[in-house]
């Protein structure tokens, strides 16, 4: 699985996801690094990483964010809405989401993502 590419959906800002960056690096692991907030991922791309992930887009929500609580909290929205909320305020995703091939996982705690490789 080694000459799959590894894609990382990245916040500098977040220790999480600067940890995850870091074990991969460790390992001498290249990868691309996605800084999601600069550029968002669509709808589709969203809805793909959901699938690798095997996650509903509610799960990917930031709950501690100002956005979440000033415009969902206490709301019940379907998979579609969730997927505008991630895709309109990109601050609510999760991260770091890493990716390769097929499979994903969500970099939390950070060691999830050597499960890639």
């Amino acid at each position: 699985m080694s000459d799959i590419p590894l894609r990382i959906y990245h916040n500098k800002r977040c220790s999480k996801s600067r940890a995850a960056c870091q074990l991969i690096a460790e390992r001498g692991v290249d990868a691309e690094i996605v800084d999601y907030l600069a550029t968002p991922p669509s709808r589709d791309e969203l809805r793909e990483l959901l699938r690798k992930l095997g996650m509903k887009p509610e799960q990917l929500v930031r709950r501690g964010e100002a956005v979440f609580k000033e415009h969902y909290a206490g709301r019940s929205l379907s998979d579609d809405e969730w997927l505008e909320a991630l895709a309109t305020h990109p601050i609510l995703i999760e991260r770091p989401i890493v990716v390769r091939g097929e499979q994903a996982v969500l970099g939390r705690p950070p060691e999830k993502v050597l499960e890639l490789l």
